[in-house]
């Protein structure tokens, strides 16, 4: 009895981890990834065009989101100059000395 509910276990416990594995799902992944010179010359002017593509697009101008909320005469944020440090506080024996 010990044996088959050990083998159960280990049935169900080996599901999720197989369902993890890799299986070929198309025709080209079972046959190999082997590409014509055709299909080769075909993706690398694709991937050459997109990226022509992608140097076309204007830059973008900065958004202020909340632009009309503030504004035309509102003052725009200053940077706040760094507080001047304290001198540390004397603890210890340096203290009851003085």
């Amino acid at each position: 009895m010990r044996i088959i509910c050990a083998a159960a276990v280990i049935a169900i416990l080996a599901g999720p981890a197989y369902g993890q594995s890799k299986v070929p799902t198309t025709l080209e992944e079972m046959m190999g990834s082997r590409k014509t010179p055709d299909q080769i010359e075909k993706e690398q002017a694709a991937d050459k065009a997109y990226k022509e593509s992608l140097k076309k697009i204007p830059d973008a101008k900065p958004a202020d989101p909340w632009g009309n909320a503030r504004g035309a005469d509102a003052p725009k944020t200053v940077a706040k100059a760094p507080a001047a440090k304290k001198p540390a506080a004397k603890t210890g024996s340096a203290a009851a000395q003085q």
